[in-house]
């Protein structure tokens, strides 16, 4: 069973707090990242995620790899858009999706490393 382990006195360390004064985030900073989170935190986008790390593709393609509606992907992906994860790029009637930037990538990645230790 876990034991939470507390503090058995109050005591500021002022060396510790006046060293991180400057490096608090503000509150819509705090907000921003917050929201990045929540929108990859979904099975579904991660499968997404996955499939968008090695190659642009539409929705049908994404529908088909993940067994699921393209009316649940096309969900999933409009998520994705407004989190600034996802872009889109029209190809006569075709969209076709992609990571937003190698950021996108980078936090997966990083994601996917601390989970296989």
């Amino acid at each position: 069973m876990y034991k939470e382990e507390v503090c058995m006195q109050v005591c500021i360390h002022d060396e510790i707090t006046e060293k991180l004064k400057d490096k608090t985030l503000n509150d819509t900073t705090v907000e921003e990242l917050s929201n990045l989170f929540k929108s990859m935190a979904d099975p579904t986008r991660v499968k997404i995620l996955n499939i968008l790390l090695n190659t642009e593709a539409c929705v049908c393609d994404i529908a088909a790899l993940t067994n699921m509606t393209q009316s649940a992907i096309s969900h999933q992906l409009r998520v994705l858009k407004l989190a600034r994860i996802v872009k889109s790029r029209k190809d006569g009637k075709v969209v076709y999706y992609s990571l937003d930037d190698d950021h996108v990538k980078d936090i997966f990645y990083k994601g996917l490393s601390h989970v296989n230790e």
